[in-house]
């Protein structure tokens, strides 16, 4: 038996924190890819360090639904799911390349394929795109627009900026859209400033985020003027300095990421090469989550 275990942070304060990584479980569980697809949280339950105790099967794939390799991926999920022998050097990552980890669970033996983050792997572009795609509603939207991708800074993580400047390059590397930069919340370029760095009318904007939250429905939406007020809520597009801002939201509520999961776990072994092409087409038809 297989399974695969999806880890995220959720929220003790926001109870949609959890529902994208739900959803995606969902879709992958109807593939019957896994005998098991199981769900883990640092701040909701089943907790990390009880979620392998729910899981009957011998080998199990861990999949960290986090944007970047840092403080989470690298020691709070390892030592909570009790994994022998771990180092972040078993990675050999430059921050952006972490791939997979095979270590036995201490309390419960079961060997476990720990993945990479979803954040760093390259399907996480697509899924960018694919956002895109579902706020304009536009399956060939590219030409004419400008494209952001938002995320916290260095401030923050390191890696995390490492992550926002590997896929706006992947983007800006397709000739797809006009314009693509990278943006931050915590320093410059910033996202406050958005149509300054833009000649395109119209600029979609995406948060690389997991989930949305204070940060993508309340901060950014105020920071970039698309309302004096988010409870007052704003337009999509939203008109803003002579441009059409077309703000998506948290990339990890488009339903394209469970592909990035199954990515992940297919890159560790995981023989789910139909259960790929099932996620990829069936999400094509799928609203995001929270939508």
């Amino acid at each position: 038996m297989q399974a695969l275990v999806i880890v995220a942070h959720g929220s003790h304060l926001n109870p949609d924190s959890s529902t994208p990584t739900q959803r995606h479980a969902d879709t992958i569980r109807a593939t019957d890819a896994f005998d098991e697809v199981k769900t883990g949280f640092w701040k909701e339950e089943p907790s990390l360090r009880e979620v392998l105790r729910t899981v009957e099967s011998d080998e199990v794939f861990v999949v960290p639904l986090f944007i970047s390799e840092g403080y989470f991926t690298e020691q709070v999920i390892p030592r909570e799911l009790r994994l022998d022998g771990w180092d972040v050097s078993q990675w050999d990552s430059d921050g952006l390349s972490a791939d997979t980890a095979t270590l036995t669970a201490e309390d419960t033996s079961q060997t476990v394929h720990y993945c990479g983050p979803v954040g760093t792997h390259e399907s996480m572009t697509d899924v960018l795109v694919r956002r895109a795609e579902t706020v304009t509603g536009d399956p060939d939207v590219g030409e004419g627009f400008g494209f952001a991708v938002v995320g916290h800074g260095t401030e923050r993580n390191e890696n995390s900026a490492k992550a926002i400047e590997y896929h706006a390059d992947r983007v800006r590397q397709m000739d797809r859209f006009d314009e693509v930069q990278a943006l931050y919340m915590d320093e410059e370029p910033e996202v406050d400033d958005v149509t300054d760095y833009f000649e395109s009318d119209d600029i979609v904007v995406v948060p690389l985020f997991i989930a949305d939250g204070f940060h993508t429905q309340e901060d950014i939406p105020e920071d970039m003027g698309l309302t004096d007020d988010y409870r007052t809520g704003y337009d999509v597009p939203a008109a803003v300095d002579g441009h059409r801002i077309w703000y998506a939201g948290a990339v990890g509520t488009e339903g394209l990421m469970a592909d990035v999961v199954l990515e992940r776990a297919a890159d560790a072994g995981a023989d789910i090469d139909e259960a790929i092409a099932t996620v990829r087409e069936e999400t094509r038809e799928t609203p995001a989550a929270g939508d």
